[in-house]
This record gives C-alpha cells, structure tokens and sequence, in this order.
C-alpha cells in the first residue's frame, strides 16, 4: 500500500503568492559553531506551500484553522485529473468529472508540473476553480476541495467569490498540494494542518500525505 508525499518542501527558493510573507530560514544556533544544539529560525506566512484555509481567511467570524474538523481532513478522496489545456474548471468539469458520492476532491492539473521548477518562480496563469465550480461542490455535499498550487481562486480576481462560496460553506481548502507522482483515483487523505492558536486563524501549512487504497 503505497503512501504518496503530496506536500512542498518549504524553502527559501520556493514561490509565494505575491503580497504574502517570503519564507526566510535562518540558523539560530549551531553545534558547528561550538553551539549545544542545531536551532532552525522560521518565517513565512500561514498560506506558505501545502497550506489549508479555514473559513476565517475570507469569512468575518469564521471557523479558526485550530478548530477545523479531523474527521474532514483524515478520510477517502478522490484525485481528480484535469486536462492540461482547462485553465478554468467550472461546473461542467465538476459534473464531468466529480463521481456521486465523493465527499472529499483533489484536483490534479497542468499546476502540478510547475513544482519541477527549482528556482520557485511564481506562475499567474495556473489552473483555478470558477465560482460556479465551486458552487456545484458545495451542491454536492463536498466538505474538502484540494488544487495543486497556491490558490484556488484566478490569479488577481475582481472578487473572492470562489474561497466565500467553499469557505462559507465549511468546505476545507488545501492548497498548493503536489500530484506529480499520484494518478487519477480514490485514496486516503491524512493532512495535519500545524495547529496555530495565534494570529486570525485564517490558515496554516500542512503536511498531506495520500495513501493508496489498492
């Protein structure tokens, strides 16, 4: 039973969403340098690499990344492959593609391939989720949407209308996820947001692994 590593490396090198913290990793103290331990200092933000949303990043009182249900983010999903040349899923794709059933949905696209690159230049023109899109996942009775890069939402939209209608929904978000090595097909979710209890609770990085059910 194979277990797939869907998360980032966080690094100093990967990209960011523009506007967002960059990541700085600092030695704070060393035993090379006659120190008693090896201490790693950690910067970056809370939607950094594989990261979830919780409903308080896009919705005023909302559920706080601490408090998100275990029970949503540990469970059967189903990996989802879109075709390379759809930069925009929309609800045909959901109707299309998304079996009855499914309570938890990962979308593998064309983003995926952007994590070959080493040097973490950021891409505006990745693979998003429509409004409608998201829409017709919380018609389906979806709890956790997941996409392979660092937003769900188009590149610099006129409104957030994809993370309200998810998040308002209490659907989970994860983003920036890597399915390079995982194929089309039902597998099991563990992902463990870090459990932040500061700041507005709005998201935390995550280490998601899927294990395969065959």
């Amino acid at each position: 039973m194979r277990i797939y590593d869907v998360s980032v490396p966080i690094t100093g090198q990967m990209p960011v969403y523009p506007g967002d913290p960059e990541v700085e990793i600092n030695q704070w103290s060393s035993l090379a340098q006659g120190d008693p331990a090896n201490v790693t200092a950690l910067k970056f933000g809370a939607h950094t690499g594989t990261h979830v949303d919780a409903p308080a990043h896009f919705i005023a009182g909302g559920g706080r990344v601490e408090a998100l249900d275990l029970e949503t983010l540990i469970g059967d999903v189903q990996v989802i492959e879109i075709p390379d040349e759809v930069i925009e899923i929309n609800d045909s794709h959901v109707e299309d593609f998304v079996p009855p059933g499914a309570s938890r949905v990962l979308f593998k696209t064309r983003n995926s391939a952007f994590w070959n690159e080493p040097m973490g230049q950021f891409h505006t023109d990745y693979t998003y989720l429509s409004p409608a899109a998201a829409l017709s996942l919380v018609e389906r009775n979806i709890r956790l949407v997941g996409i392979d890069y660092l937003s769900v939402e188009r590149f610099q939209p006129v409104n957030y209308a994809t993370h309200e209608a998810l998040l308002s929904a209490g659907v989970i978000i994860v983003e920036g996820l890597d399915l390079r090595e995982v194929s089309a097909g039902l597998y099991e979710l563990i992902c463990l947001p870090i459990k932040i209890g500061g700041g507005s609770g709005d998201g935390a990085p995550a280490r998601v692994v899927l294990r395969g059910l065959t």
